[in-house]
């Protein structure tokens, strides 16, 4: 499934107030549910397989923006890479270890740029978009939540 294609229908589901929308890929044999909670939140997503399908490759990375109640969009030129999932984040692979990323590191699309745990799976998330981190928005160890914006960057 392409993730950008997934990304702008969140986009819309948030412009349009959209409370619920199902995505069926017969092809990659995938239906992605996406349902937002009572408090204008998404829940977590559900990513089912066919009959007959073979495993998805790996989770989607950053997903939607933030809700109507959250501070305002930012600046043109910036980026927010947000969470694809529910869990536990980590800025380094080991707690004896530097971090993935520090303000002022460029970064590439394909760039990992922390970890993480959701039921005790270690979860490498990606950038999937380019230029320089210009701020940490999350603790090591805090919980996040479903597309909480993670890091905020400056784009080319």
């Amino acid at each position: 499934m392409d993730l950008k294609l997934i990304r702008n229908l969140v986009r819309i589901m948030e412009r349009g107030e959209v409370d619920e929308l199902e995505i069926e890929d017969d092809k990659a044999g995938l239906r992605v549910h996406l349902r937002r909670g009572p408090s204008g939140s998404y829940a977590q997503p559900s990513v089912m397989m066919m009959p007959g399908a073979t495993a998805p490759g790996p989770a989607p990375s950053g997903s939607g923006e933030g809700t109507s109640t959250e501070a305002p969009a930012r600046a043109a030129g910036m980026e927010e890479v947000t969470s694809p999932m529910i869990g536990t984040f980590y800025a380094s692979p080991s707690p004896d270890t530097d971090p993935f990323t520090a303000v002022g590191d460029r970064i590439g699309d394909e760039s990992v740029v922390c970890i993480i745990e959701a039921m005790k799976v270690m979860n490498e998330i990606k950038a999937e978009c380019s230029g320089e981190i210009v701020e940490i928005l999350v603790e090591n160890g805090e919980p996040v939540e479903y597309g909480q914006p993670l890091f905020l960057v400056k784009t080319r």
